[in-house]
């Protein structure tokens, strides 16, 4: 027993049954990760230093897009590195650390895209009032606590999970580490820890998924009673981007962890968490940039100050391709 409970390392099997294909996922997620920075960053600086952009809605979008960097850095990296080895390997502590960290992510954004929902409700249904109830010291509390929630929840996992004596095998079957993987290679007592998991489950993903839902509810109803198209339009038009972002990412998570195990393939699984962990987090800030017209005129006004004519041509034409 003592031999079987000293695993110290594990071996991903992800993208394994394609050895000869390595060089062209390796450049294909070089590729995504490459448009998720750029995007993200381009984002954050805009966010951060345009006037226009000052706004509640563009202060929650800017932590989105942290998060979003965050999570797709803790697993695409190591897993491009994979790519070129012969053993796909992470070491225990490893493994430990892209879990805390992975969790911290996942269930911070989902608190944060309940908080964004709510701000819309308030813009929405109550815009007389915006200004009051989502003042800069409500905004930043709510962003707190989305990271709290986030943080708590992981540390919680992450403790329950370094404590776990892993026996049964080293292989993960899949390109990350993540904790009902580790809890099928336990052969300690996991009791507790599907508990919690079950717990955090209906705390950290489900509540926040009922509270967006209940929050468009509302907004879809106020939008409906606005007597001119004109003006359903633009209401609708400051949550669609938004509200397309929580169909991506609930959808890809329902995916990802409630799709049933009878007739298991590992590229199947492989595919739906590529999605939910790499793909979504490259999507997010196309769809709050290419659609939006208050980003499209700051990338507009960034390029000016730039003073670089080359860039401001450049970048006037593609922003006309998604009016």
């Amino acid at each position: 027993m003592e031999n079987q409970s000293s695993i110290e390392e594990f071996i991903f099997l992800g993208f394994s049954n394609h050895p000869d294909l390595q060089i062209l996922f390796f450049l294909v997620f070089l590729a995504i990760y490459t448009i998720t920075l750029v995007g993200n960053m381009l984002i954050l600086t805009l966010t951060r230093n345009d006037p226009g952009l000052q706004t509640p809605m563009y202060f929650f979008l800017s932590n989105l897009s942290f998060l979003d960097i965050c999570y797709t850095s803790t697993t695409v990296p190591v897993m491009m590195a994979n790519f070129f080895r012969p053993r796909k390997t992470i070491s225990r502590a490893g493994c430990i650390a892209q879990l805390f960290f992975l969790i911290t992510c996942a269930g911070t954004e989902c608190v944060l895209l309940a908080v964004m929902a709510y701000d819309r409700y308030v813009a929405i249904c109550r815009p007389l009032h915006y200004t009051t109830i989502m003042s800069k010291r409500v905004c930043v509390q709510l962003a707190g606590f989305s990271w709290l929630c986030g943080l708590t929840n992981s540390l919680a996992h992450t403790l329950l999970a370094s404590s776990l004596t892993i026996c049964k095998s080293n292989q993960l079957s899949h390109f990350f580490c993540d904790v009902p993987l580790l809890l099928k290679l336990s052969c300690s007592e996991t009791y507790v820890n599907e508990i919690v998991l079950h717990l955090a489950s209906a705390l950290i993903g489900l509540s926040p998924c009922l509270f967006t839902v209940v929050s468009y509810s509302h907004i879809i109803c106020t939008i409906l009673k606005i007597k001119s198209a004109k003006g359903r339009s633009k209401a609708f038009s400051t949550c669609a981007s938004h509200l397309i972002v929580v169909v991506i990412f609930y959808g890809t998570a329902n995916l990802n962890y409630n799709r049933s195990s009878s007739g298991y393939s590992l590229d199947i699984d492989t595919l739906v968490s590529s999605l939910f962990c790499i793909v979504t987090p490259m999507l997010n800030p196309l769809i709050y940039s290419l659609r939006n017209k208050e980003v499209k005129a700051a990338l507009l006004r960034m390029a000016r100050n730039a003073g670089n004519p080359q860039l401001q041509t450049a970048v006037q034409p593609l922003l006309e391709n998604f009016q």
